[in-house]
């Protein structure tokens, strides 16, 4: 943690390579923040002596809907201050709620005096979220990316939930968040909705995210009980990010046109330092495969306790 006392409520999610965007992010409260690390901690503790019966008995099967209540896992994956891992995450654990930003386009927020809110937006229901809506204001750069998450049921045995709504979104290569960020704010590229199939999955194409100043690359996600709800942040009912392999970012930024500041970025920064992923990123990190020419391709299971 860059601040142990952080995680939410004096979370800074620093802004992207953009100087007069929004800096500060909303927060439920220190207190809040300073149980929540409690439980993650003893829940690594416990599970470090091999106390996992101990931990079930605790907090029960994914119970309660709490980001950190967790059933038997068998997640793989980076965490901590790692580097690079392809194995991902699979688990029946709910996956760790985690703050929205300073731009989530969701409706909580505001810029230059207007509520920011693309959930109302036309044709924002779609899987290709790499042009603007309408196409004709511009597309995002960058290394094709496609990115697949799989929402589950900790509370019925990671059932898959169909029927629900995923809002995704991300910076651009250079480390901007369309609607906010200087030079882009007439877009709202890398920002899209879709409902989960039968197989409580979504599918999203987009472009590899940069890593702006202060943070490990990263894609943020709220999660919806439908589509009819998606449309404000009040209706959400989970907050996460996904986070990708050190080695994979490094290839990619070192490779790639159009990613050079994310290069001096990554190296100024870890998950240990890291004011959102510093707990630990096991329930987090993508399967990642591909490569920069033929394009990457991302996959989560995201737990929930419906």
């Amino acid at each position: 943690m860059s601040d142990t006392l952080r995680h939410h409520a004096l979370d800074h999610e620093q802004p992207s390579c953009d100087p007069h965007g929004p800096h500060h992010e909303h927060d439920l409260g220190l207190v809040h923040d300073l149980q929540v690390m409690q439980r993650r901690r003893a829940l690594t503790w416990l599970a470090g002596v091999g106390a996992v019966t101990a931990v079930s008995s605790l907090l029960g099967c994914g119970g309660g809907g709490s980001s950190t209540d967790t059933t038997t896992s068998s997640s793989s994956g980076s965490s901590g201050s790692g580097g690079s891992s392809g194995s991902g995450s699979s688990s029946c654990s709910v996956i760790p709620e985690e703050t929205a930003g300073p731009y989530p386009g969701d409706g909580s927020n505001s810029v230059n005096g207007s509520v920011a809110n693309v959930l109302g937006v036309s044709g924002i229901v779609r899987s290709d979220i790499r042009s603007s809506l309408p196409s004709s204001l511009g597309s995002a750069e960058g290394v094709t990316l496609t990115v697949t998450l799989t929402l589950v049921d900790t509370n019925t045995s990671c059932a898959d939930l169909s029927g629900y709504a995923i809002y995704l979104w991300h910076c651009d290569r250079e480390g901007r968040y369309s609607m906010y960020s200087s030079g882009v704010t007439s877009q709202n590229y890398l920002r899209g909705v879709q409902e989960t199939d039968a197989n409580g999955q979504v599918t999203f194409t987009t472009v590899f995210p940069g890593c702006y100043a202060g943070r490990m690359p990263h894609i943020h996600f709220e999660v919806y009980r439908s589509l009819a709800t998606a449309t404000s942040s009040t209706s959400k009912i989970k907050t996460s990010q996904m986070a990708f392999p050190v080695s994979d970012c490094s290839t990619v930024y070192s490779t790639a046109s159009g990613y050079s500041a994310s290069v001096s970025n990554l190296n100024q920064i870890s998950f240990a330092t890291d004011n959102v992923f510093s707990d630990g990123v096991t329930l987090q990190m993508a399967t990642l495969s591909g490569s920069v020419a033929a394009g990457y391709t991302a996959a989560l299971t995201v737990g929930i306790a419906a």
